[in-house]
């Protein structure tokens, strides 16, 4: 008998980034970050100017934080234990959106957090990802986890049967955040996430 499959997110699901991001570009860039309407365009502007970073420069900055500053990051709260919970009956898969080069690296940060799980790596949209993972595994139901409400509609488009969580542990940018028009769901954190993922794995209906 087939088993469910959880597929999540890594940064603001399982580590947070973000806050680690604004400390980084702070001390090393003397750049301000503060996050408006949940977009890091506009969010970035150097000292004592207060010239906003165009977009071009963003990318870069973004670049070097997860070529040098990945040991930052820190494990969201109760996400190594639902995962420990939920891979008792279900595969677990992170679809983390970086460069293929930052696999193994990734693999082995979230390693250090108690996390051993396979790590795909990916740009751009979740949705063809994710049905390559369902069609592979074949699962009884397929969960999918990510704070960023584009990859829903990517995977509601691509894998309509696929049950999505927008999840966003990071309070900086979950409280400026609307939830995804195209999540079934929008819980923020691990404690209460686990009971809704186990009820999708039972098949009780939404």
């Amino acid at each position: 008998m087939s088993k469910p499959l959880l597929i999540t997110d890594c940064d603001e699901v399982l580590l947070h980034m973000v806050s680690h991001f604004r400390d980084w570009v702070s001390d090393a860039h003397d750049t301000d970050f503060d996050l408006v309407g949940g977009d890091f365009s506009g969010a970035l502007k150097r000292r004592p100017s207060g010239e906003a970073l165009k977009r071009e420069e963003v990318w870069p900055l973004l670049d070097g934080f997860f070529q040098t500053e990945m040991h930052r990051q820190t494990l969201v709260p109760g996400a190594a234990e639902a995962l420990a919970t939920l891979g008792e009956r279900a595969d677990i898969v992170v679809l983390t959106n970086l460069g293929h080069q930052f696999n193994e690296v990734r693999a082995t940060q979230l390693l250090g957090h108690g996390i051993a799980h396979r790590v795909v790596t990916n740009q751009g949209g979740k949705g063809d990802p994710v049905a390559r993972l369902v069609a592979e595994f074949a699962p009884s139901v397929t969960v999918f986890i990510d704070d960023l409400a584009h990859h829903h509609s990517s995977v509601a488009k691509h894998a309509p049967d696929v049950f999505r969580l927008h999840m966003i542990a990071e309070p900086m940018v979950a409280v400026i955040s609307p939830p995804a028009a195209d999540a079934h769901a929008r819980i923020d954190d691990w404690g209460a996430a686990v009971p809704w993922i186990e009820a999708r794995f039972a098949g009780i209906p939404l």
